[in-house]
């Protein structure tokens, strides 16, 4: 049959191929070694037969290919694989094709592991270099069958010749007759590789190969290299990038001087370098529309680059490394361990280990010293055994300190579970570390190992490290305060980035464990820091900024912390109101809003939350004139201010002003919470300019629920708190977000706003039932139940999960109800309080089965088929499966009622209706109605000629697939109107029509598709064709070849009309045309 060759979706080899993808990274071994043994062993009895030798090949591909992704799995079996091969290669009796045929195996090979590692199987003794070069010699560089044989013979002689043996000495006597002479070995190797250098097939990757080995070669360097280079630099310039054959020339030389460079001494190549730069220079390559040439030259300018450089010994090569520090402990452990360090020495020793305790070097951007860290430990564990207590006793509070410090706060998980071992193997043996048991029950080897309480990253260390000082601070207030702070001001202005970030932020949490002790007698947090502690405190921000340590990366690090520190001190109430340091930390905040856009984004979120934070403290302490009451020019600029920016074309800065507006106390919300919550409903608000801006739009979502909860709900105040005249305008702000489906390159980033949405919904609901539950409408809350079922229905997991919760809360919410939820006691039977708990929502058979309920209820019947239909036709097999069959599940318990299916299918046309042209959903409903008419869903409508259901989805689908160059829906749409025949009268005259118009389509891939899916449908619906041109029907469709010209198609296409009895379309002019 002339239809499609390709395998249906969902096919045999599909589900193959994805077995393979999915689970290519989870191989442990070469399981098919017997299967490639055998494969390889058939060779000789294969290598003849066309249909046998192309089988083998293609088993021994999908062997191969299966180990793309772990390629070193091959390793043990390489050797083997290769022996094998090269005896069919080295036997004298093997055919030309069968050696052809054991290349291409190798070849396979070669490109799944890399030549690098399988060359060094290959022999190369000083016996293999004339045989594989006469192979070479003998080969045909225009036999385009046989191009693996030539690269792998290539790369073969490359390896041959890195014998350490002069190449003259195998040429014993040229002249073999007098008067003729045979060219030596180094000139025919020469000659060979100058040949395939410019050969259009990959035979001139492998021979750029040969050259860099052949030509760097001590006894080759000598005569030849400046000669090669001579005739390699004519290449260059008698070629032009213009011509096919100009680019196969100079990738070809510029492989072979850019591997040269790479492999040759410095010394020998030096003197030939400008001479190859200048004419690399003239061959203009950046003018080129070739990548690759511009990419060979760029790579042969940097090694050129290298060769220029002047070799320099680093001065820090011979400087005591950690390796050096590794080593000396680990000698130290095994001296002590075996009595072969004296007691006299531990003085010494010990201060040596303590400091390897703390080792850590910086280097560039990392440290290192974990391994130094790791053998101290084990020096004290060794220690621990090897002498008596009274010996360590001097010792034991500096080394009982060090160990407990390094499990508990070292950043590596290695070292921390050495440290508690070392520790626990001195508490059992010496018997003389204080509070030893103690000390080791809470910090023990697992404990200390635990993931959830482990550092991540060096800036979580500082950060938790800060966390654990509040903590001991409360333990010791007078020596935190006297002794540690003092040192941590000092530190807030090193040179060293990391260490000012860690000592900001343990002043702050330091001077807030402070304040919190002092506040509980109260008294001020100036009790425990004195006048010299609190001005460090309010000058840190004024000299870092006079530093100009805010600008650059090292300043997002200044910010966050600085930021952490306003609010700290600001909820520690420092005497610090009308002081201009307000003013400073107030700048900061806002330029920090303000420039979001230019902060890394995976520290973004940190630095908005900690400013929004910050904000939040410092308006709360600072800015309250009287109680209750903020101070007006205060509120009045920062207000317009915050509003301005709302409008900013950067959407990070819309985000930081969105959430500032929305973390401000409510005091200074008082009287402008009208103006306020109109300028968060316009960040919401989709317009073309912005469309993009999900990420301003979840935020401003999020500002809005957040003052409602700071406002409250008070009757007859609009500009105060929530109260009918203003509910209504967030909800609409809210519930319109609800559609927000925006998308770009990083996906459907409209679930952010639509989770954002869904969640300050139950917020503001669950606020209003608390305390004014009259405030909300009927069409309200049936609006928002009815969204959230949809979002509970749609194909994202963890995304289901969320609206399910919030579905599930507002319906089981009783302190009082909330009004209004529709088909509350049917709800409260389908989803009763006690499986809440039980039900894994993101997991697609345990959700659809459930959600798939509410189609029987009306009012969520639209909702939640809409949000099916989406998952029905996504892409997650998962979903699309679990999805179906409770689809499936459901109508068929509605066959039997006429009523419920008509309701139904007039529920999936208007959804249909309501999204014609509406990619999102139209597509997946095109499969979802394909699913459900192959299924026989609608079989019951196919009794009744021309029934209303058919000719209303037939018009809508012919509109939706009108003048569409979308591929997915074309082929959706065939598919539905395949099943359509089904439908007898008009309705199946029209969808043939619709057939016959798709077979003359301008797409030969939709042409091919229409005719394989019609010749199926006509086997499946025999009475749609009478049965005596049944025959002749099904052989036009077999026999055209219907990716030919639309001509040829057309009269093929046209006698199928006559067949089917349906009028020939006619070909409509185009306009303009004469």
């Amino acid at each position: 049959m002339a239809l499609s060759d390709e395998p249906a979706a969902g096919g045999p080899e599909e589900e193959a191929e994805d077995e393979t993808l999915a689970f290519g990274a989870a191989l442990e071994a070469f399981g098919e070694s017997a299967e490639t043994r055998a494969l390889l062993g058939r060779l000789r009895e294969v290598h003849g037969g066309g249909a046998e030798r192309e089988v083998a090949l293609e088993r021994f591909r999908v062997i191969m290919d299966k180990y793309q992704e772990q390629p070193h799995l091959l390793d043990p079996h390489l050797e083997w694989m290769m022996n094998l091969l090269l005896d069919i290669v080295q036997d004298q009796t093997s055919p030309a094709s069968l050696v052809h045929l054991a290349f291409k195996f190798l070849y396979i090979i070669t490109k799944v592991r890399g030549y690098k590692t399988f060359l060094r199987l290959f022999p190369h003794e000083v016996a293999d270099v004339e045989p594989v070069l006469d192979l070479v010699t003998i080969q045909n560089p225009k036999d385009h069958e046989a191009w693996e044989t030539r690269y792998m013979l290539l790369l073969w002689l490359s390896v041959t010749c890195l014998i350490p043996f002069d190449f003259s000495r195998l040429d014993g006597n040229l002249l073999t007759q007098p008067g003729q002479a045979r060219m030596s070995i180094m000139d025919r190797i020469l000659q060979i590789a100058e040949s395939y250098l410019i050969v259009s097939d990959k035979a001139r990757d492998a021979a750029a190969v040969l050259v860099s080995r052949f030509i760097t070669r001590p006894d080759v360097k000598q005569s030849k290299m400046a000669e090669f280079l001579d005739w390699s630099l004519c290449n260059l310039a008698r070629s032009s990038f213009q011509t096919m054959q100009g680019v196969i020339t100079m990738d070809g030389t510029l492989q072979a001087l850019a591997q040269i460079f790479k492999h040759g001494k410095r010394e020998d190549c030096l003197p030939y370098a400008a001479t190859v730069l200048r004419c690399l220079d003239g061959c203009r390559l950046p003018e080129s529309n070739q990548t690759l040439l511009r990419k060979l030259g760029v790579k042969l300018v940097q090694r050129l680059g290298l060769t220029f450089l002047k070799p320099k010994v680093a001065a820090w090569s011979f400087q005591e490394t950690d390796k050096a520090w590794h080593g000396g402990c680990l000698a130290l452990a095994e001296l002590g361990r075996r009595g072969l360090l004296l007691p006299s020495r531990l003085v010494d020793v010990v201060a040596v280990i303590l400091k390897a305790l703390t080792y850590d070097e910086k280097r560039g951007a990392c440290s290192v010293g974990t391994n130094v860290r790791d053998a101290a430990c084990y020096v004290c564990w060794a220690f621990a055994r090897a002498y008596e207590p009274q010996e360590l006793k001097p010792f034991v509070t500096a080394i009982s300190s060090a160990l407990v410090i390094a499990a508990v706060f070292d950043r590596d998980i290695n070292c921390r579970r050495a440290a508690s071992a070392a520790f626990q193997e001195n508490v059992g043996r010496q018997g003389t570390f204080p509070h030893g048991i103690d000390i080791l029950t809470t910090a023990d080897y697992f404990a200390v190992g635990n993931r959830s309480n482990c550092f991540l990253v060096i800036r979580v260390i500082r950060e938790l490290a800060a966390r654990a000082l509040h903590n001991l601070a409360q333990q010791a207030p007078e020596f935190s305060a006297t002794q540690v702070f003092p040192r941590l001001l000092s530190m807030t202005l090193s040179p060293d980035l990391h260490m000012r970030h860690g000592s900001i932020l343990a002043c702050a949490e330091v001077a807030y464990a402070l304040y919190k002790l002092a506040a509980q007698e109260n008294r001020p947090v100036t009790d425990h820091l004195d006048e010299q502690a609190v001005q460090g405190l309010k000058q840190i921000h004024q000299q870092l900024y006079d530093r100009q340590l805010y600008r650059g990366l090292g300043g997002q690090l200044m910010r966050q912390a600085v930021c952490v520190l306003i609010e700290k001190l600001s909820l520690s109430k420092m005497p610090f109101r009308g002081d201009t340091v307000i003013d400073g930390w107030q700048w900061l905040i806002n330029d920090t809003l303000r420039h979001l856009h230019l902060i890394s984004s995976h520290s973004r979120q940190q630095m908005k939350d900690a400013a929004v934070s910050a904000l939040a403290a410092l308006c709360s302490e600072y800015y309250m004139k009287e109680p209750g009451e903020a101070d007006p020019a205060i509120q009045e600029e920062l207000i317009t201010q915050y509003l301005a920016e709302l409008r900013n074309p950067e959407e990070m800065t819309r985000c930081g002003f969105s959430l500032a507006l929305g973390a401000l106390p409510g005091f200074l919300l008082k009287g402008r919470l009208q103006q306020v919550l109109t300028g968060l409903r316009a960040v919401t608000h989709t317009s073309p300019e912005d469309v993009s801006f999900a990420e301003s739009r979840r935020d401003g979502l999020k500002a809005i629920a957040r003052i409602c909860q700071t406002v409250g709900v008070k009757a007859g105040a609009p500009d105060e708190a929530v109260c009918g005249e203003n509910v209504s305008q967030i909800y609409c702000a809210l519930l319109g977000c609800m559609d927000d489906y925006t998308t770009d390159s990083r996906g459907d980033v409209g679930t952010w706003v639509r989770k954002a949405a869904m969640t300050s919904l139950m917020d503001l609901t669950l606020l209003l039932a608390r305390s004014q539950p009259e405030l909300i409408e009927a069409h309200t809350c049936e609006r928002i139940m009815c969204c959230v079922a949809q979002q509970a229905s749609e194909k994202i997991d963890r995304f289901r999960a969320h609206a399910a919760s919030v579905f599930l809360t507002l319906l089981h919410f009783d302190s009082p109800p909330i009004p209004h939820v529709p088909h509350r006691g049917e709800l409260e039977k389908l989803f009763p309080r006690s499986d809440v708990a039980s039900v894994n929502w993101s997991a697609p058979s345990q959700a659809f089965p459930r959600i798939t309920q509410l189609l029987g209820l009306p009012t969520y019947r639209y909702h939640v088929l809409l949000g099916l239909v989406v998952s029905l036709g996504g892409l997650t097999e998962s979903t699309i499966r679990h999805s179906t069959q409770s689809l499936f599940e459901y109508m068929k318990g509605i066959q039997s009622d006429p009523q419920a299916l008509g309701s139904f299918s007039g529920t999936l046309l208007q959804i249909f209706e309501d999204n014609l042209l509406n990619e999102r959903v139209s597509v997946p409903l095109l499969k979802t109605l394909d699913h459900v008419l192959t299924h026989g869903c609608f079989d019951i409508f196919t009794t009744e000629e021309d029934h209303p259901f058919a000719v209303k989805l037939l018009a809508l689908c012919k509109k939706e697939i009108k003048n569409s160059k979308d591929i997915q829906k074309l082929l959706s749409g065939i598919a539905v109107f395949c099943e359509m025949v089904q439908f007898p009268g008009d309705v199946r005259r029209q969808a043939l029509l619709q057939l016959c118009l798709l077979l003359c389509h301008r797409f030969p891939l939709i042409r091919k598709t229409t005719a394989s899916q019609v010749y199926e449908t006509l086997l499946t619906y025999s009475d749609v064709v009478g049965a005596d041109v049944l025959d002749e029907v099904v052989t036009v469709l077999s026999d055209t070849a219907w990716d030919a010209e639309l001509a040829v198609v057309r009269e093929q296409r046209n006698r199928l009309c006559d067949l089917l009895g349906v009028p020939r379309p006619q070909l409509v002019p185009q306009p303009g045309a004469c």
